[in-house]
């Protein structure tokens, strides 16, 4: 949701539309933290099995007829469920994915606009390719003959309220009595990151080591191990065994759309490749983003940001087309990812950014 707010901001901005969106509960927080699409155009599937994804499909398509939607852009990669849905929701244009003669599944004719998916640009890039094919001729096979410029991807800023704010600097300092507003510079530190792929985790070790790290090269830091309320516990481990009065956790702590307060008094987050790092784009926290399965190019920040990676020959492995699936049960892609060479991007960083 977070990576295709710059298509949806193009498609407000090029057609004057008015944007609605389907999404499943479990993502649906994500829709808060820019606020892009109004509450009432928001439409939630429940995801709680067949029989009820049956249901939700059969509401969708009640409430996508009665807003008379004209335009559906499907924003999953070779999701089969997506493409249907968007072929019964009454909608004359639906731009979409499809696969030519590349890998990913094939989708038929449900789309009109057949757009083909770039697995060398980013995927914000390709999202906003889905716009453009609206804005094209007719007779383009493939959509979208057309670059995507940097500027085109750039994500909106979350101005955080003044008692968000506030909240953030008293849970940070109830947390970790060393933090002092404007004395103390804050690292946020979230090792967990999504157990869709827990292979994309960096090990948890390496990240105590890295905030003693911190915290011996930078009298005036402190480190805060950040996540979800199901990370609070391997979170708060993790902070015992850093074993200072400068780090602790917050994991569970804040809601989604609270992110940006805390961000916005952090001077950087180190983070496995998951969601945060693309939260982080919508303030002007600096992300150290590390990455093995995964690739960079698609998936890296696009706030200011550092992506790392190993390397080896065999990464990434996962891609939309082998649909996250791989048979590596040993991720030396991130096991190879040195402390000191994190620890070295870290501290240009807070070398740059003094108080």
């Amino acid at each position: 949701a977070i990576l295709a707010d710059p298509a949806m901001r193009r498609a407000r901005r090029r057609f004057g539309a008015d944007i609605f969106f389907a999404i499943f509960a479990v993502n649906r927080p994500s829709l808060n933290l820019l606020r892009s699409v109004p509450e009432s155009n928001i439409f939630v599937f429940r995801g709680e099995g067949l029989w009820t994804l049956v249901a939700d499909a059969v509401r969708f398509v009640v409430w996508s007829r009665r807003a008379a939607i004209d335009t559906v852009v499907d924003l999953e990669l070779f999701s089969r469920v997506s493409a249907l849905l968007a072929r019964v929701s009454g909608a004359e244009n639906r731009v979409g994915f499809h696969a030519f003669y590349n890998e990913g599944l094939y989708r038929g004719s449900l789309m009109t606009r057949r757009v083909a998916y770039n697995p060398h640009i980013h995927i914000a890039k390709n999202f906003v390719a889905l716009v453009m094919a609206l804005e094209a001729d007719d007779t383009q096979i493939p959509f979208t003959k057309r670059p995507v410029a940097d500027e085109d991807v750039r994500i909106a800023k979350a101005v955080p309220a003044p008692a968000d704010l506030d909240r953030a600097r008293a849970l940070l300092s109830k947390a970790c009595p060393a933090y002092r507003p404007g004395e103390t510079r804050l690292v946020l530190l979230n090792a967990n990151g999504s157990a869709l792929l827990p292979l994309r985790r960096w090990p948890a070790d390496r990240y105590v080591e890295l905030a003693r790290g911190i915290l011996a090269g930078f009298a005036d830091a402190i480190t805060v191990f950040v996540g979800s309320s199901d990370e609070r516990e391997e979170c708060e481990r993790l902070a015992g065994q850093v074993a200072s009065d400068r780090c602790a956790s917050l994991a569970g702590t804040f809601l989604l759309e609270q992110l940006p307060a805390l961000y916005s008094l952090a001077r950087v987050m180190v983070s496995n490749d998951s969601g945060p790092v693309h939260f982080a784009a919508a303030t002007e926290m600096p992300v150290v983003a590390l990455y093995g399965p995964e690739t960079p190019v698609l998936y890296g920040p696009l706030g200011r940001g550092i992506a790392l990676s190993a390397g080896l020959a065999c990464s990434p492995c996962v891609s939309a087309a082998n649909h996250r699936r791989t048979v590596c049960t040993d991720n030396v892609c991130m096991q190879a990812i040195p402390v000191a060479r994190v620890f070295d991007s870290v501290a240009g960083i807070l070398r740059e950014n003094r108080v």
